[in-house]
């Protein structure tokens, strides 16, 4: 058994190393220009099932340098899923976005929904969740402190602050399952037809519903057969085929 460990310890440490390698590689054939030759090398990583945003971000500028509008917000996307707060890859992301030609504008939120829509994609449900934590503990350790505390003014600080402190501990809880929920249910999806018809219904025949071009984001509401239901961000929806989009929540 231990023979076996060391044997799978051995085997990825080697693979870990030869993934640096070739990363290095492409890191080099970018510098000297070569794109399609580095794009290349990032593949064999990509081929091995190690993913990382920096990756991700490094295929993107490639293919953005090649002119390839939808490889290059795929990427970059699958970038900032990974590193949702990271500047370099927003910044890239929005000048390959300026060569889509679909302007989409978002559905506006209003109300309630909005304020919380806001609220909860502060942080991603894994922050809300170590936020949750973080509070009970300190339900924990406030409520220890009313509990041997004797002087009046402690034990009503401590007792106020042990019932706010698991009151926003439930309220942080809440919002990573509606964060999480959110989140899964979701299945975001890049336009790569340079060209795509959209149909009223999921077969040929169906008239026309709209247009949409290469690097145009969507979401994928339902399949049927070949066809998958989408829905844009001003709120349109249509049936495209499932050969013209890539889902960006495959990794």
């Amino acid at each position: 058994m231990k023979n076996i460990l060391y044997i799978l310890l051995f085997f990825f440490g080697s693979l870990t190393a030869q993934n640096e390698k070739v990363f290095d590689q492409a890191n080099a054939l970018y510098n000297e220009g070569e794109f399609a030759e580095a794009i290349d090398r990032y593949e064999v990583i990509l081929n091995t099932d190690k993913h990382s945003a920096a990756l991700y971000f490094n295929i993107a500028n490639a293919h953005y340098k090649l002119n390839h509008i939808a490889p290059s917000i795929y990427y970059y996307e699958k970038a900032l899923a990974l590193k949702p707060k990271d500047k370099d890859i927003k910044n890239n992301m929005a000048f390959a976005n300026n060569m889509r030609i679909d302007a989409i504008e978002n559905l506006p939120e209003v109300g309630l929904i909005r304020f919380v829509n806001k609220v909860t994609n502060s942080f991603s449900f894994n922050t809300w969740s170590k936020i949750a934590v973080v509070l009970v503990v300190f339900f924990v350790l406030f409520y220890l402190f009313y509990y041997f505390t004797h002087a009046t003014g402690k034990k009503r600080f401590y007792f106020v602050s042990s019932v706010f402190s698991i009151v926003f501990a439930c309220i942080a809880l809440a919002i990573t399952f509606y964060n999480y929920s959110g989140v899964k249910k979701l299945k975001p999806a890049i336009v790569f037809a340079q060209e795509s018809q959209v149909k009223i219904e999921p077969n040929l025949r169906s008239d026309e519903a709209f247009m949409l071009h290469e690097g145009t984001k969507v979401q994928v509401l339902d399949t049927i057969n070949s066809w998958k239901k989408i829905k844009l961000a001003d709120g349109k929806t249509g049936w495209i085929s499932s050969n013209d989009i890539k889902l960006l929540n495959i990794f």
